[in-house]
């Protein structure tokens, strides 16, 4: 008896973890993770001229153009010269659904500076769906900007 309650004990609290990273489908107002009022967000273009010691603390204010098919814990951003900045759910606390592939969206965090290695560019390339063609023209590494949010809330 006591091995059933064990195992019912186990079960429950593994499925209640699993129910914290659960999709909610992207619409006006969903809330990933935890952004605070929005207050003075900068395009992901301003960034770099925000950058304190190649740290930005603060809001972004963007409309998303990837997201991680595999689990959702990354989306990339537009900027305006058609490139995109990589956003990552700080920590996986949160996951993103498909469908806010083009939706406007607050994020919270901070932006750092770093090198990304070619074989994390085409982990990335790899979680995004793309074809084997294009993951196998990466080549090198790229410093960017690069932002981990605390919080993505859709706008629109």
């Amino acid at each position: 008896m006591k091995k059933i309650f064990l195992s019912l004990l186990i079960v429950s609290a593994i499925s209640a973890g699993a129910q914290d990273k659960e999709k909610v489908q992207a619409s006006k107002g969903v809330v990933y993770g935890i952004v605070s009022d929005e207050n003075k967000p900068v395009s992901p273009d301003e960034i770099k001229t925000k950058l304190v010691n190649d740290q930005f603390d603060g809001q972004v204010k963007a409309k998303v153009t990837e997201v991680c098919k595999a689990e959702g814990c990354w989306i990339k951003v537009q900027k305006a010269d058609g490139s995109s900045m990589m956003v990552r759910a700080k920590d996986h606390k949160f996951l993103m659904p498909e469908n806010i592939v083009g939706k406007t969206v607050l994020i919270e965090g901070s932006a750092t500076v770093k090198e990304v290695t070619e074989e994390m560019r085409k982990h990335y390339a790899e979680d995004g769906g793309k074809s084997k063609k294009e993951i196998d023209a990466i080549k090198g590494s790229e410093k960017d900007v690069q932002f981990a949010a605390k919080g993505v809330k859709v706008l629109d």
